[in-house]
């Protein structure tokens, strides 16, 4: 499945001729993220990784089978744009850091997410997968640190939930804090069950 301008009809066009992300399109680079303007549910990430940003396919790896896991939706679910939105906090993957990916450009989401909400008038609960949508999404919300602010998922409901990434590389941080998997996913998917029927 390819997610691209047939899957994202929402300002495809105006992000891809954007000259902020000129660099990218020169290399034949695609925005990869996926909206409709009947989704239920926002799913805010980081940035698309290096197999995302090749098979223009969000979450297309290790870490989007254990999100589908934790939400508790199917493949088919979880890439229906009329269920889900997927719009990582920048549409490009940001290329290779010392520890994982670079960061993704916060200048990026400020210009293009209200832009792209303003057109999903249906969104009944955004997901904030990791720090940067976190920190972006509930500002000075947040709490000292992301263990603090997953941990107070109810604080920010009914709007926000809240997240660890999914990633392999934060298996320490859930063995941890096993709390995650044992009080907080099953209120996750039961609350996913709800904002999708």
């Amino acid at each position: 499945m390819t997610i691209c301008k047939t899957g994202n009809p929402l300002l495809y066009d105006q992000i891809v001729s954007d000259p902020a992300n000129a660099d990218f399109t020169e290399k034949g680079w695609l925005p990869v993220y996926s909206a409709s303007p009947n989704s239920k549910i926002v799913l805010v990430g980081q940035a698309p990784g290096r197999i995302a940003q090749q098979t223009l396919k969000p979450w297309n790896d290790a870490s989007g089978r254990l999100l589908r896991q934790w939400l508790d939706v199917t493949d088919e679910q979880f890439y229906d744009p009329n269920l889900f939105a997927l719009m990582p906090m920048d549409f490009y993957y940001p290329g290779k850091g010392t520890h994982g990916d670079l960061p993704p450009r916060l200048d990026f989401a400020r210009k293009w997410h209200p832009r792209l909400l303003a057109q999903m008038p249906n969104v009944r609960l955004i997901i904030l997968v990791g720090s940067y949508a976190q920190k972006y999404y509930l500002n000075h919300r947040v709490e000292r640190n992301l263990t603090a602010t997953v941990s107070n998922f109810d604080a920010y409901l009914p709007d926000y939930f809240p997240l660890v990434h999914p990633s392999p590389l934060n298996i320490g941080w859930r063995k941890r804090n096993p709390w995650f998997e044992i009080d907080v996913v099953p209120v996750l998917q039961s609350i996913v069950r709800e904002s999708l029927l």
